[in-house]
């Protein structure tokens, strides 16, 4: 049966089922946010190059991503309760694993780990833009940007706690994190069992589906949301590699990446707000056109005390964009949200992952510098994409 105290209209921070979706999603990220650490780790341990790890890189994002349509879908016709709660626990038994098998086993494992994400986080942002859209009067991007905010914070502050585990103790440390996702995952599954119902109605089940057009707003958007996650991934995945080369420890690299994710997280909140207040594509096209300059700045200073506030700023700003680009993509993808959502995400990761396997080709070829300056040009990619996307009529 479901909620009724649900049914009536609640602050942001009101709703507990919205509460449990962004704590599942802290966790989730927070897993997913060691990955630079460890990945790095593990590529000079097996002696690849920066083209290895970008390939590593890519195939865990993209584990996660083509799963996320599958499972967005299972959402919409089933419910999210399962889906969401049974990816936190699912991602914890098997980044556990990973942990004592170091190696090649241990990417294996935390690929397995990458899927379970990619089942939470389609059903997740599915019901986290229906909780600002049903119970908090209209506010989806707000809704959607709080969740996007912890899996964010997750994302900033995993690093930053990390680095030093791995200092001391070595893979194994990171047991102390991956613990957590057994009880989180279980108020999943107590808070979503109101909402354990399918999102599309019993009637348009068996309906032929909406055409697929690639409209113009779609291209668009697709384009933006390429630019923006080729942008974020190449820096997350290269900055710590960048920093070990010069023989900089993990605890000072993972407080630096965590100080861009946890930017991000903030920016992520902030362009939420914004964007239910002046329009969600002036947050999109702004944002990243504003990235540009502290991104610039990092290619041009490389590792300075500046370092930590340009970090900060290039996550802020490239994340303001984030979820309002989520939640845009839920109004031009045919179908349910779950399944928009899934599509949306699965190209967002899949684009970052992929572009970042090219930056690791240029790394290689031509060092960190021109890594940091493509993030530069597409960052203002996006946002002139994004002025494009401004002239576009889309309505929910």
């Amino acid at each position: 049966m479901q909620n009724t105290a649900a049914q009536h209209p609640r602050g942001i921070f009101g709703d507990r089922i919205l509460n449990s979706l962004v704590m599942g999603h802290f966790i989730v990220d927070f897993l997913n946010g060691q990955r630079s650490l460890v990945l790095a780790m593990l590529s000079i341990m097996l002696g690849l190059t920066n083209y290895g790890l970008g390939i590593m890189t890519t195939v865990y994002v993209v584990s996660s991503a083509a799963a996320q349509p599958l499972f967005g879908y299972v959402s919409d016709r089933y419910g999210a309760r399962w889906v969401a709660a049974g990816g936190v626990i699912w991602m914890g038994v098997f980044y556990s694993l990973a942990l004592f098998f170091p190696g090649w086993p241990a990417v294996g494992l935390l690929m397995l780990a990458s899927i379970a994400s990619g089942a939470f986080h389609p059903a997740g942002a599915m019901e986290a833009s229906l909780s600002g859209h049903e119970r908090m009067n209209g506010r989806e991007a707000t809704s959607t940007s709080l969740f996007f905010l912890f899996g964010q914070m997750g994302f900033g502050i995993g690093p930053m706690l990390g680095g030093p585990l791995l200092s001391v103790f070595g893979l194994p440390g990171l047991l102390l994190f991956t613990v957590f996702t057994f009880p989180i995952g279980y108020f999943n599954a107590r808070e979503l069992k109101y909402l354990n119902r399918p999102r599309i109605e019993k009637h348009k089940v068996d309906e032929p589906a909406e055409k697929f057009i690639f409209t113009r707003s779609l291209l668009l958007m697709t384009g933006v949301a390429a630019f923006q996650s080729w942008t974020q991934s190449s820096i997350t995945a290269y900055m710590p590699r960048y920093l070990a080369d010069l023989q900089i420890s993990p605890s000072i690299y993972g407080v630096i990446i965590g100080l861009f994710t946890a930017g991000s997280a903030i920016g992520c909140m902030v362009g939420g707000d914004l964007a239910d207040k002046i329009g969600k594509n002036k947050v999109i096209s702004g944002s990243l056109l504003l990235a540009a300059i502290p991104l610039g700045l990092i290619a041009l200073t490389g590792y300075t005390s500046w370092l930590y506030i340009l970090m900060f700023l290039a996550g802020g700003l490239t994340g303001g964009a984030y979820s309002v680009i989520v939640v845009q993509a839920q109004k031009v993808i045919p179908g349910g949200k779950g399944l928009a959502s899934g599509l949306a995400l699965c190209f967002i990761f899949s684009s970052g992952a992929i572009g970042t396997m090219f930056t690791g080709l240029m790394a290689d070829h031509w060092g960190y510098q021109a890594v940091f300056i493509l993030t530069t040009v597409l960052a203002m990619a996006g946002g002139l994409l994004g002025l494009q996307l401004s002239r576009e009529k889309i309505t929910a």
